[in-house]
């Protein structure tokens, strides 16, 4: 068998797409910078026939014990598929197929390790948890990998992972648990709007400087096929040289490709009820999966017109009566820009509206379709984004993007990005602000995974290094001690314990305030974080959270042990409260890494760990 060959590869582990790109190592000085290259991946396109592509959908496929295998040239007897060959058989057969799993991975309503995938499937159909779906994508990709480089193993190289920059701590570490599964040992998370600028890089060279210059601030659209995602990057000048800072990231907002394919299908759903057809909920999801098609089909190709859509009819199985419409190019246009990208003020904001007791389990959509006022939201909360940076800088109620550079496969059609410049240039003119400048040259279908490759390449000097650190300022709660009041809980303060910014492998400075840990039983950590507190130092008490523009993340429930590793007793009790110090810290790999250790320790190395991926 050859020798392994060291990589760096990245990973897009999209909602709609993953892609995988890489180069060589190792590099001496001297050595020009590698560019990433594409890997096409093989899977199955039809049934026994394998072909390499350069992007793998997204879906998983549950066959019917009547199909017989679905084989791929690694695993002769596979039952599922996992691809191109999942996302076509959705048409025919929606309640066996899994899409939008990365959707799912950050839905804190459930429990995202238990199987509810294909939601609402026949009872002869296996569930699947949103980790195992997304482990069997990355399981594809190591076994696909594995074929085309024979003697390579991907889980062996340097491995950089794309996950939403909004994605809570939680989506995070259950990413990082799926690549575990998979068997990944060098595991490194990047924020996708932070790829997509290094592939910018990557793909302009030198000529950035003539694009970009100190003073700009860089405004990442990204709306995807599951989530919309905003960032705002700096450009510096530090030492003589240009420099990148990010200094502001969305909050999450699940509104991408998914929701406008629901909207096409309803549109087609009301053509097909107008010609007399009944359209049940599973027809209804099979037409979701045929507007998908056809909308990919009509923006990727100018000459066309219109695209059908053909589904299986109710009652009607592998044959049988089918039902069948199209969508017009003027249609998909029409419904995606004007209903998800409409002309607003700046001063708008997402509507809310009131929630109906009981609802079906399903994914946590955003409420407000509209991209245009998340983004005029977003650009309102960060209006003091780049004062840290720059004293002097115009301030006024919007942050001031004087570029922008789009991501994400929505964004690849022309009459939804014309819709979000035209609307950007509208409220900066507001503000006394000249119009963004775009950004060309990215890749939309591959710049996440082309990105991250050049994102490991420049933590080794070749390149330049988006500089940042945490999005968030992050806080652990603090239960302050007083009397049993009747409906009265125990008030809390937020310790700030990694102010926004901490750069990876950095420890907080935090005061050497004593505080108490609860050992020996279940105890639970509460968390918080902020987007735009960004002048509170490490050591920072915020006494009442709920109101002070912080919010609460995902518990983490855990014993804090009163044995040694070796399974000594130390000699607390259960329930004990040990005086302890705080140490805070942010690792190599991106976790919040929290320690208690005791003022009387009872050994040397006796302390408590609570790690948060952030």
């Amino acid at each position: 068998m050859k020798q392994s060959v060291k990589h760096v590869v990245g990973i897009d582990l999209g909602t709609t797409h993953c892609a995988l790109a890489r180069a060589p190592l190792p590099l001496d000085e001297g050595d020009d910078s590698p560019r990433p290259a594409l890997v096409p991946i093989p899977q199955l396109v039809s049934v026994g026939a394998v072909e390499a592509r350069t992007l793998l959908p997204s879906f998983l496929y549950v066959a019917h014990e009547s199909e017989g295998p679905l084989a791929l040239p690694w695993d002769a007897e596979r039952r599922f598929a996992v691809g191109e060959y999942a996302r076509s058989r959705g048409a025919d057969a929606p309640a066996r197929l899994v899409s939008s799993a990365k959707s799912w991975l950050c839905h804190g309503g459930i429990d995202r390790r238990a199987p509810h995938l294909p939601q609402g499937a026949p009872e002869d159909v296996e569930k699947l948890s949103p980790v195992e779906v997304s482990w069997r994508y990355l399981e594809h990709l190591v076994e696909a990998y594995a074929a085309r480089f024979e003697g390579e193993s991907l889980t062996e190289q340097e491995v950089v992972l794309t996950v939403p920059a909004s994605f809570d701590a939680a989506a995070r570490e259950l990413t990082v648990e799926a690549a575990t599964a998979a068997g990944f040992e060098h595991l490194t998370l990047l924020e996708e709007p932070q790829a997509a600028v290094y592939a910018w890089l990557d793909a302009v060279g030198e000529g950035f400087r003539k694009q970009l210059t100190p003073g700009d601030v860089l405004l990442v659209v990204d709306v995807g096929g599951g989530t919309t995602d905003f960032s705002a990057i700096a450009v510096l000048e530090r030492d003589g040289a240009l420099a990148l800072e990010r200094i502001a990231v969305g909050e999450h907002i699940l509104l991408g490709g998914d929701n406008m394919d629901l909207a096409l299908a309803h549109a087609v759903k009301q053509k097909l009820e107008a010609q007399g057809k009944t359209v049940d909920r599973w027809t209804l999801g099979a037409l979701t999966h045929g507007a998908r098609a056809a909308k990919e089909r009509l923006l990727g190709d100018e000459g066309l017109t219109s695209a059908p859509i053909a589904v299986a009819g109710k009652g009607s199985q592998l044959f049988g009566s089918a039902l069948r419409s199209e969508l017009t190019k003027d249609e998909v246009t029409t419904l995606l820009v004007d209903g998800f990208f409409p002309l607003c003020p700046s001063t708008a904001r997402p509507a809310q509206r009131a929630r109906t007791a009981l609802t079906q389990l399903g994914l946590p959509y955003a409420q407000d379709p509209a991209v245009t006022r998340h983004l005029a939201a977003f650009l309102a909360k960060q209006a003091e984004a780049a004062s840290r940076l720059w004293p002097d800088a115009p301030t006024g109620r919007l942050l001031r993007p004087t570029a922008v550079l789009w991501n994400g496969g929505v964004m690849k059609a022309a009459p939804v990005r014309a819709r979000v410049l035209e609307a950007l240039t509208a409220w900066l003119a507001e503000e006394g602000a000249p119009p963004p400048r775009v950004l060309h040259g990215g890749d939309l279908d591959h710049a996440v995974a082309q990105g991250a490759v050049a994102f490991a390449l420049a933590r080794r000097g070749k390149g330049l290094r988006i500089r940042g650190g945490t999005a968030r300022a992050y806080y652990v709660g603090i239960e302050s001690a007083m009397p049993a009041v009747p409906g009265m809980e125990p008030p809390t303060v937020a310790l700030c314990v990694a102010p926004f910014g901490l750069e990876e492998g950095s420890a907080a400075a935090l005061p050497p305030q004593e505080l108490g840990a609860v050992v020996g039983e279940p105890v639970r950590f509460r968390f918080f974080a902020s987007t735009t507190r960004r002048g509170d130092a490490a050591g920072a008490e915020i006494d009442d959270p709920e109101r002070s523009g912080i919010e609460e993340l995902a518990p983490i429930e855990v014993t804090l042990p009163i044995h040694t590793a070796e399974g000594a007793s130390t000699g607390r009790r259960e329930g004990e409260v040990v005086p302890v110090r705080v140490a805070a810290r942010v690792t190599e790999v991106g976790t919040l890494l929290l320690e208690a250790i005791p003022l009387n320790p009872r050994f040397a190395e006796e302390r408590w760990k609570v790690e948060l991926s952030v």
